[in-house]
Parts: C-alpha cells; sequence; structure tokens
C-alpha cells in the first residue's frame, strides 16, 4: 500500500513545574520500553530533548519532533502538566494528537510519587476547546505503560487516515450518469477537510486512454492480470484494452496529483464509456484498489472519499458497493435461519457490478456486466470481476456531504455469510443486526446513497474517531442502534 501515510508518533511527556520531572521522566521512559516490546519501535520517536515545563521547553520539543520526522504527536502528561505549554504545543504541530495521561503506579508510592495527571487531563481538555484544537483523547485516557501504549497503538490509523486526507487529491472524470443524483458530491466540505478536487471530462480520459494505444508496458499488465485471473481468465481477448486503461490512469495519478502525495479516482463507467471504450472498466477500478488507490464507480466522489478513508484504516484492500437487494425468504430459510444469530431483516446483499479486488472473492471469473449488456451489444460490456466476496467480518461505512452541505457519517459492523448468493457481479450476503432498522431510520431517514464502502475487518471504532477527529459533528455519526436503542424518529409503538 504504496498510496497511504506512514506514521510517526512522536511522543512528548509534560510536567508542571510544582511537580518532580523525574515522575515524568521515568514515567516516558516506561511507556516507551512497553510500547516498543510489544509494537517495535517503527512508529514512534521518543522526544529527549526536554520535558515540557514551560513556553521555551515547547519550542524546543516542537522542533525536534519536527526535525525527527514525525507527523502525529502525543502528549503524555506524566504528571498533572502545564496546561497551557502543553496545548500550545498541540496547537502549533501540524498533525494528528492525542492527549494521554499516566496513572499511578502504586499504593506504597503516593506522596512524592503521586502525579495527578487523572486531574490535569482536565486541564488540558478545557485548554484545547480555548483554542478550538482538535484532538484525540482515548475513551479512558489514564493509564500505566502498557495501557498508554495500547492507547497508542489505536491511534496510528486513526493517525494515518487523517494525515492522509490532509494530503489526498480525488480525480474524477465526467458527471454523473443521469438518475445518479443521490450520489451528490458538494465540494465545499472536501476543501474543509483539506482535500484537493480535480474534475475532468470524459474527453479528456479518452483522448488519454488513445494516446496509450501502443505503449510498450501493455504485454507485462496483462501477463500480471492473466496471472491474478487464473483459471477466471473467460474474457482474454478485452485484456490488452484493459491493460492500456489501467497505464492510462496511472499515467494521470503521476501527472496530475501535482503537491499531494496520495490519490483517490471517482470514475466514469456508463452509459456511453461502453460503447466509445468497448469494455467496461470494474476489472481495473479492482486491481487499482487492491493497490490502495481507491476507484469509486459512477463518478462518486465521497464513495471514493470513504474507500480511501478505509484503506488508511484498515491498511488493506475496500471495495464500494450497492447496498442492493433483499435475501430470498427461501434462501433465509435454507442457509442462515438456525445456523447463524440474525433475523431475516438483519441481512440483505451488497453488489456491484465487477469492482472488487480479486483477492476478496472466493473465486472470481472475467466476465461481461449483464445489466447492461441487456441493452447493448455484449463486446462492448466486457470487464467485469465476478464472484462471491470472501466471508467474514467487515465494516459497512460512509462519509458523505449532503445536498445542503452537511457532512455525515455511519458506521456499522457485520460480517460476510458463508452463503452462495447464486447471483452475479461482485456480491455477498450481507449480515449486520438490526439492519433493517438501520436501514429505515439511518440510510433512508438520512438521505445517504446507495453506495457504501466496505473495509474487510472490524473497524467501526476507528473509523468513529476518524469521523469525529475530522470535524463530523457527533450527532451525525450514525451506527445500527441495538434494539433496545430507539432512533429519534422511530415510531415506539
Amino acid at each position: 500500500m504504496n498510496n497511504i501515510p506512514k506514521v510517526k508518533i512522536g511522543i512528548v511527556a509534560v510536567s508542571r513545574d510544582c511537580f518532580p520531572e523525574s515522575l515524568s521522566v521515568n514515567r516516558r521512559k516506561a511507556l516507551v520500553k512497553a510500547y516498543t516490546e510489544k509494537y517495535g519501535a517503527e512508529n514512534i520517536y521518543e522526544c529527549p530533548i526536554c520535558i515540557v515545563e514551560s513556553e521555551i521547553h515547547m519550542v524546543q520539543a516542537l522542533e525536534d519532533i519536527k526535525s525527527a520526522g514525525c507527523n502525529a504527536l502525543c502528549v503524555y502528561l506524566g504528571n498533572f502538566g502545564p496546561e497551557i505549554s502543553e496545548t500550545l504545543l498541540a496547537k502549533h504541530f501540524e498533525g494528528p494528537k492525542m492527549f494521554v495521561a499516566a496513572a499511578e503506579e502504586s499504593q506504597n508510592d503516593l506522596v512524592q510519587g503521586r502525579g495527578d495527571a487523572y486531574c490535569g487531563i482536565l486541564n488540558a481538555s478545557y485548554n484545547l476547546r480555548l483554542r478550538n484544537v482538535k484532538a484525540y483523547i482515548p475513551k479512558y485516557p489514564v493509564g500505566d505503560a502498557g495501557d498508554v501504549a495500547d492507547m497508542i497503538h489505536e491511534f496510528i490509523p486513526i493517525a494515518r487516515a487523517v494525515i492522509g486526507l490532509s494530503e489526498l487529491k480525488i480525480i474524477s472524470f465526467g458527471p454523473r450518469p443521469t438518475n445518479f443524483l443521490a450520489c451528490n458530491a458538494p465540494i465545499q466540505q472536501l476543501y474543509n477537510l483539506g482535500v484537493e478536487i480535480e474534475e475532468n471530462s470524459e474527453l479528456d480520459l479518452f483522448e488519454s486512454f488513445h494516446n496509450h494505444a501502443d505503449d510498450p508496458r501493455i504485454p507485462d499488465v496483462v501477463a500480471d492480470m492473466e496471472k491474478e485471473l487464473g483459471e477466471g481468465n473467460k474474457k482474454p481477448e478485452i485484456l490488452s484494452k484493459l491493460a492500456q486503461y489501467e497505464l492510462t490512469l496511472l499515467d494521470w495519478v503521476e501527472t496530475h496529483k501535482g503537491y499531494r502525495k496520495y490519490v483517490a479516482i471517482a470514475g466514469k463507467c456508463w452509459p456511453a464509456f461502453q460503447t466509445q471504450f468497448g469494455f467496461v472498466p470494474c476489472y481495473v477500478n479492482s486491481r487499482l484498489t487492491g493497490r490502495g488507490i481507491p476507484v469509486s464507480c459512477e463518478v462518486d466522489i465521497y464513495g471514493a472519499l470513504s474507500e480511501f478513508i478505509g484503506i488508511c484504516v484498515s491498511e488493506d484492500a475496500v471495495t464500494l458497493l450497492d447496498i442492493n437487494n433483499s435475501v430470498p425468504k427461501d434462501m433465509y430459510q435454507e442457509s442462515i435461519s438456525g445456523k447463524f444469530d440474525y433475523k431475516h431483516t438483519d441481512v440483505f446483499m451488497g453488489f456491484h457490478c465487477g469492482n472488487t479486488y480479486a483477492g476478496k472473492l472466493s473465486k472470481c471469473e472475467m466476465k461481461n456486466q449483464m445489466i447492461m449488456a441487456r441493452s447493448l451489444p455484449e463486446e462492448v460490456t466486457n470487464g467485469t470481476l465476478e464472484g462471491d466476496i470472501i466471508p467474514g467480518d467487515i465494516t459497512f461505512f460512509r462519509l458523505q456531504s449532503t445536498s445542503d452541505n452537511i457532512l455525515r457519517a455511519y458506521v456499522a459492523e457485520g460480517e460476510v455469510l458463508p452463503v452462495a448468493t447464486k447471483s452475479f457481479g461482485s456480491i455477498g450476503v450481507f449480515a449486520i443486526k438490526e439492519m433493517g432498522r438501520f436501514y429505515r431510520y439511518v440510510l433512508i431517514e438520512k438521505n445517504y446513497p446507495h453506495h457504501g464502502a466496505v473495509a474487510f475487518g472490524h473497524y467501526g471504532k476507528a473509523l468513529y474517531e476518524v469521523f469525529q477527529l475530522i470535524g463530523v459533528a457527533h450527532q451525525e455519526i450514525n451506527y445500527n442502534q441495538p434494539e433496545t436503542e430507539r432512533y429519534a424518529s422511530e415510531n415506539p409503538f
């Protein structure tokens, strides 16, 4: 995954000058030791230059962690801590930051060894608010060395997503297809998030594609596709065109990302794409997403944004699926009821034409896009990657700006069941507790589009924190509430 940041967290210990500095020094050393023993030293840097007690110390520590290449910050209250200096450090550090505090170690050392950091982090949080500084504070931010090491480790995927967004460019091609108003993309919130957007014409892409017609790299890409597809290579005649298109996109990324480090693509895939390019781009989209460059379908800009966040958090391929169709009752009775702890209203099928990375399909085959082939010549609809999605844990999520420019998100953990879909496309039988109510009172009520990003694993905790840290109001972060917890507009009777 070369299209996501590597996180290096600078650990800076602070101390109020009326407390022994040795408390913070020794606790910082113990924290670094605990983290290194458990997780290695790759992601952390111990600021040795000073314990921050004053504004001068703050400047020294800031310069030190910057010169060490740190792109994230952990302010560690080894004792009560100086609320002004420690929050100024957070204010002037450009990157995600967290605040954590040291717990007392022993009942036998509660006189000179008592640090009062439990109290100190209250003052720190108050001062952060005064300065309008957003910082990550864990659910229970006070702990011993091992506890705090775990907190820092949990912060890494959150920091990776925040850093990634600050250096991301989304490249889109063409307006959304007609009847896809739901995938609206007000760009103001992209800029508010620090994301750049470059919108291009389909003609620009078409011209670039033709300029790659005799690209000498095409045979190597075809060979790589053949290796990936194996027995699923059912449309060998289309691979050279798909390879040409893949090279077109990769070269476009390199020449258009400008000063940005990371890129996501919102691509056009119909209605004129097939007849002009002579194929559908689904398989190429899947290959790039598998490498960490998410490519959304149907010019879904916030879908691409969501996928990028998922890749940063999971360090793995993601996919973008329609929350598509119900599971027939006979399939539920035969394959789910009594075997899995889900009601019929908890299950649904997530589907897209063929954009899911081959490594996330139980078995894949290159086919034509059946829906499009109903109204177009079959030969121009080749290029989808079909197969059932691998069973296992998933997180369904999306970050979206509404048409009236409100930033909103949802997160729901669940799983893909080991149930044959007996259908077509990249598809799976998904199960999310209380999905029926979530579908009605979140997805419909909050006007979300039909596309949802899927991360392969349970990443709800980290995604929720990412959404909070980037500025989504807590009341606008939705999740699948348990049966005992009523949605605001849900009829109680």
